[in-house]
């Protein structure tokens, strides 16, 4: 009786990694986090040495929301530094 061929399975190979480089975040990111930070905490400052009056004093104490919202912005932009 004939013997069946044997079935021959190709080796396997794994798919090549790719490599998509490290990523870098633009030239104007770093500027604009740190300058958040640093208009937030004069913001703050601002509004605690003119007793509210300033940097508009329309909103009264708002002032200092404001600058802890700047604040909050550039730590934000931190989480996406590379």
């Amino acid at each position: 009786m004939p013997e069946s061929r044997s079935r021959k399975k190709a080796a396997y190979i794994p798919p090549p990694t790719k490599s998509a480089g490290p990523k870098v975040n633009p030239p104007w990111f770093v500027p604009v986090m740190l300058g958040l930070m640093l208009l937030g905490l004069a913001w703050i400052v601002v509004t605690y040495l003119s007793q509210s009056q300033y940097p508009i004093p329309s909103i009264g104490s708002w002032n200092l929301a404001i600058g802890g919202v700047l604040i909050v912005a550039g730590f934000g932009m931190t989480t996406r530094w590379r």
